[in-house]
């Protein structure tokens, strides 16, 4: 009996179960139903309905359409009066039903692989009536497996190593293959393994794939490695199978058949009592010939004197026993340890050695050296806490050090200026207590981290730090505020009990059960006729109307103090002022509250009206400066007018003082003598002021027109100016000399003299451009119909 007459079998079998239990319960009900159809119209048989179908099979990969099987009622005459309804998983897809036959179609190509079986259901109406002439019915159609999906190594690729020398037999490694196909029909997915490449060395199992050493005695020395091909195949192997290989790499691992050896008998260290735990003594090294796993090995100590004071790990890098300290020294104490440490293997493998031959070992001693060591804190951190209303002098602890030299040298505490820059606490510097030096406030410093030091007072006076911190306890000492600047307003016309504002307070404080405030009006034994406040328990309050005849007209603002006390112990209040405006508000309740819209609306001004105003006012200004910059630039104009004339004048009083100059000069140049001149001043003492000398000129000149150069009051003028300019010896020009040799008669150069040059002196520098040689007096003139000029 072949597959495919065996599995309808079994899927029947499946389903009679099912088909007697509907049987019992439908001939069960029968007498029931029978029993009311007698009752209402007597006695008539009942036909019995049933679905007819045999069990549904359609092989994958096909894509060709077919007829698969029929579902039939027993009521179905052939008259085509019922309709077939097929629904479920893949109907319409990939089947359909013929709705007059009942026969099933398949609509496309099936993978077992995506879907095994399909469930549906069917059902059966009457086309005149529209009602089932059967109940709904489930049922199944299995996908057959066609051998179309070659097996598959997993978890590839396969790595593996076995000791050398390993016995035949010895398992290697498992490789293993799938196949998608169906295992539970045919041999389309029974599978068998074979080696095509590593044999003598190894073999594989055919079902299980296990490869397995086939010789013993592999040497590593001789090839570390094997490169093994192991081959699969469906169907047995048989005609038609399909195959998949995979190789797996075998390598021969070195065994342990040398134990480590220490070099030395003794190893000596030094280390100083200040060492902190985990510090590294020294090194020793245990030498192994092998390699990898079999040169691997763990150190042990073995404490002579039992103190447990230090530990030894195996560096996993290069095999050395590394000694660290697991205690603190102390050389006043202990000096000198003594310590045996073994190194043995972690693979042992007695078919080549004994087991002690895995293991040696050899002494360690550490000498301790002394160090003079700080004070050391009892503890590492201190914490303290203290209410903030606690009075100056309050202790809040004590920190305790003590020197661990055998010394014992007296110990002076301070704290750090740093850590308590406003100088809050102060400390002993004999006992280390600490109290507090200012008042607290929690709210501006919750925290105070402190930083205390205790120093030596002999030898070294070494020091060490420890961290003290203080929490500063709060108790109610802070009044409940507004949380904000409120700037309530009522619109005209609003109705009474109509909200205008919410508001919430603050507090500094930080109770431990938190913040709960009661706002309430001030008592008065008239009641405010204007506005209320209702505690809304929640930390807010809410502000309301009392009236509705709010016009700006009557009044523009209204003042409510609001009195907020805290649930503090004990309880704390304050009061504060709302300034209530009344406000013209727009159609949507807006107010305008600040800016051009606000004082518009404040003045009765329109926005055009204020627009207009800021205009003129802007260029009001505009044309202030601008007059402002006009006569700032005249002003500056005459000044620069006025030093021209000034530097004008000093230009020709030097030309008249020359002029006047006689010719007793021009002796004294060409003379051998020494002649005095007047040094040039580095730093001028005085000098007569510009606003004496202009004034003194415009004087003079106001007259000039009545006088002329022939006139005493004229020439005494000029020998005046003449006079003083000689006499100033803080005033260029200034004097030089020069010495020329005679040349004789009718020299081609002539006059050497420098006074009569007219274009050139080298001892006067005088200005590029000298302007005009002549003034007129007439600007100095108040009025005067006549010009002077000299």
């Amino acid at each position: 009996m072949d597959g495919c007459s065996v599995l309808p079998m079994v899927i029947m079998i499946s389903i009679m179960p099912g088909l007697l239990a509907s049987e019992l319960r439908m001939s069960r009900q029968e007498p029931r139903d029978s029993q009311q159809s007698e009752a209402l119209s007597g006695s008539r048989p009942r036909a019995k309905r049933d679905w007819i179908w045999k069990q549904l099979f359609v092989e994958e990969e096909d894509p060709t359409p077919k007829i698969i099987g029929q579902l039939k009622s027993n009521f179905d005459k052939g008259d085509f009066t019922i309709k077939y309804i097929l629904s479920g998983e893949g109907a319409g897809e990939a089947f359909s039903i013929d709705e007059y036959t009942g026969d099933i179609h398949t609509l496309k190509s099936l993978d077992r692989e995506e879907k095994a079986f399909y469930v549906l259901q069917a059902r059966a109406i009457d086309r005149r009536t529209g009602q089932p002439v059967e109940t709904e019915s489930e049922f199944i159609i299995k996908v057959q497996d066609i051998n179309d999906n070659a097996p598959e190594f997993k978890n590839e690729p396969y790595v593996s190593s076995i000791p050398e020398m390993s016995p035949t037999g010895t398992t290697v490694i498992q490789v293993t293959a799938t196949d998608a196909d169906d295992h539970m029909f045919g041999n389309n997915a029974k599978l068998i393994y074979s080696i095509l490449q590593g044999e003598p060395y190894f073999s594989v199992e055919p079902k299980t794939g296990i490869i397995v050493t086939s010789r013993s005695n592999m040497d590593r020395e001789a090839s570390e490695q094997y490169l093994v091909v192991v081959q699969v195949k469906d169907k047995l192997g048989y005609s038609g199978a399909y195959s998949a290989t995979t190789t797996v790499t075998i390598t021969l691992t070195d065994v342990n058949d040398n134990g480590p050896t220490f070099q030395h008998n003794l190893y000596t260290f030094a280390l100083a009592e200040s060492a902190p735990v985990g510090t590294t003594v020294g090194r020793v090294m245990a030498e192994d010939a092998d390699i990898g796993v079999n040169a691997r090995m763990n150190y042990s100590l073995y404490d002579l004197e039992e103190s447990a004071t230090f530990r030894v790990q195996t560096d996993p890098v290069t095999q050395e026993g590394i000694v660290t300290l697991a205690k603190p020294l102390d050389y006043e104490s202990k000096r000198r340890f003594a310590i045996a440490i073994e190194a043995i293997n972690d693979h042992v493998d007695t078919r080549f050695l004994s087991y002690n031959d895995f293991r040696d070992k050899t002494m360690i001693k550490i000498l301790v050296t002394d160090v003079d060591e700080p004070p050391i804190f009892s503890v590492p951190v201190f914490e303290w806490k203290v209410p903030e209303n606690a009075p100056v002098g309050t202790q809040v602890g004590t920190v305790y050090a003590r020197d661990t030299d055998a010394a014992n040298n007296p110990i002076r505490y301070s704290t750090s200026a740093s850590s308590d820059l406003r100088k809050v606490f102060r400390i002993d510097p004999n006992n280390g207590t600490v109290s507090v030096a200012k008042p607290l406030d929690r709210e501006t410093a919750a925290w105070h981290n402190l930083t205390v030091t205790a120093k030596e007072t002999k030898e070294n006076q070494l020091s060490s730090t420890v961290s003290v911190a203080i929490k500063v306890l709060d108790i109610n000492d802070n009044r409940p505020t507004l949380s904000q600047d409120y700037q309530p307003y009522v619109c005209e016309g609003t109705q009474a009990g109509e909200l205008i504002q919410m508001i919430s307070a603050v507090d500094a404080d930080d109770p431990m059960e938190g913040h709960h405030f009661y706002f309430s009006m001030v008592p008065d034994k008239h009641i405010n006729p204007n506005f209320t406040i209702r505690d809304n328990q929640d930390n807010t309050a809410s502000i309301l109307t009392r009236r509705s005849t709010f016009t700006r007209s009557d009044r523009v603002l209204y003042h409510l103090p609001v009195v907020i006390m805290d649930s503090g112990s004990p309880a704390l209040s304050s009061t504060s002022t709302l300034t209530i405006n009344v406000c013209a508000c727009q159609p949507a309740g807006h107010c305008p509250s600040g800016g051009v819209e606000a004082l518009a609306i404040s003045m009765g001004l329109s926005i055009q009206t204020l627009l207009g105003l800021s205009v003129c006012l802007i260029m009001l200004l505009v044309l202030s400066l601008l007059m402002l910059a006009v006569w700032r630039h005249r002003k500056l104009a005459q000044q620069k007018l006025i030093a021209q004339e000034l530097d004008t004048e000093e230009y020709h009083e030097k030309v008249v003082h020359y002029a006047e100059a006689n010719a007793d000069q021009d002796a004294a140049v060409s003379s051998s003598q020494p002649v005095p001149l007047r040094p040039h001043p580095r730093r001028r003492e005085r000098r007569l002021r510009r606003e004496e000398v202009t004034a003194s000129i415009r004087m003079s000149l106001r007259h000039s027109h009545l006088i002329g150069p022939e006139d005493e009051v004229f020439r005494q003028f000029i020998m005046d100016r003449l006079a003083e300019a000689d006499e100033d010896p803080y005033v260029p020009p200034f004097d030089c000399l020069r010495t020329y040799a005679f040349e004789g008669t009718g020299s081609l150069t002539g006059s050497l003299s420098s006074l009569e040059s007219s274009t050139f002196d080298p001892c006067v520098d005088r200005p590029r451009d000298s302007g005009q040689r002549f003034m007129r007096l007439t600007p100095w003139q108040a009025a005067g119909e006549d010009e002077t000029s000299f």
